[in-house]
C-alpha cells in the first residue's frame, strides 16, 4: 500500500511538482529517512508544530525531537538537508554588491540576464544597508508585462525577512523605458510591500538597449502622478 502510494506522489514531483502543498513535499523528502511508513502523518505533525517549511528549516536538533515520531536519525536528516540549503543559499549571495552601489549592482544584474530567450522577473531581499540577503527567479507569464503572484510575494518575504526589496526584470527587445505594464507592476509591488511593511527601495530593467531604474530616475516620484490605482488599473481615480 506504501510503495503504491509513494509512487504516485513521485509521479506527481515528476509530472505536476507545482501541485504539490507544502505537506506533501515534507512527506515525499522523508520517504528516504523513514523507508517503511507512512510519513504523510508525521509530515502534517511536522508542519502543526512548527507552522510552516520556514520555520521548520530554522529548528534545531531537540525541538525536532520533541515532535512525536521523530527520532535521532530522521531528526538528523532533516537537519542536514536544512542546513545544506541555509549555507547554499548564504553561498549564493556571498560576494553580491549592495544594491544601492548601482554601477556594481547593474553589471552583475548584466550578468544575471545576459542571453535569455525569456523574460524574467528577479527578486532581492537586502538588510537596511542594501546588502543582498536572499534573491528568486520568476518566469514572467506574458511577454512585455511582468507580474508575480501576491501570494509568491508573501512566501518570499517570509523566507527572507528583508528590510527592504530590489526589483530587476528584462525586456527581451528595445529600450530599458518603462512601459504602462511595468508601471502598473511597480505600483502593485509597492502596495504589496506597503501591506508587509517592507520598502520598495528600487525597480530596475535589463534591456539590449541598456538599463533603468526607478529610484535613480525618480520614476516612484512620477508613479504618484498617475490617474489609477494599481489594484484596479482600469478605474480612474
Amino acid at each position: 500500500m506504501h510503495e503504491g502510494h509513494r509512487g504516485r506522489m513521485i509521479a506527481r514531483l515528476e509530472g505536476h511538482e507545482e501541485s504539490l502543498q507544502d505537506h506533501e513535499l515534507l512527506e515525499i523528502l522523508l520517504f528516504n529517512a523513514i523507508p517503511r511508513k507512512n510519513t504523510n502523518e508525521l509530515a502534517h505533525a511536522l508542519l502543526d508544530r512548527f507552522g510552516s517549511l520556514s520555520a521548520l528549516s530554522r529548528a534545531d536538533f531537540s525541538s525536532l525531537l520533541s515532535v512525536e515520531g521523530i527520532g535521532k536519525q530522521t531528526a538528523a536528516y532533516l537537519r542536514c538537508i536544512f542546513l545544506f540549503f541555509d549555507r547554499m543559499g548564504r553561498e549564493a549571495v556571498t560576494g553580491f554588491p549592495s544594491a544601492r552601489n548601482f554601477s556594481a549592482f547593474s553589471a552583475l544584474l548584466g550578468e544575471r540576464f545576459e542571453g535569455l530567450t525569456q523574460e524574467r522577473v528577479e527578486l532581492f531581499a537586502t538588510d537596511k544597508d542594501g546588502n543582498i540577503l536572499g534573491v528568486e527567479t520568476f518566469s514572467s507569464n506574458r511577454e512585455g508585462r511582468a507580474k508575480i503572484e501576491p501570494r509568491a510575494v508573501s512566501k518570499f518575504f517570509a523566507a527572507h525577512d528583508p528590510k527592504a526589496l530590489v526589483i530587476a526584470h528584462n525586456h527581451l527587445n528595445g529600450p530599458a523605458t518603462p512601459s504602462q505594464s511595468d508601471d502598473l507592476f511597480t505600483l502593485q509591488m509597492q502596495a504589496a510591500c506597503a501591506f508587509h511593511g517592507i520598502p520598495l527601495y528600487d525597480h530596475i530593467i535589463v534591456a539590449p538597449g541598456g538599463m533603468y531604474s526607478y529610484h535613480a530616475c525618480a520614476r516612484f516620484e512620477y508613479l504618484k502622478t498617475l490617474p489609477y490605482d494599481p489594484l484596479f488599473p482600469n478605474k480612474p481615480l
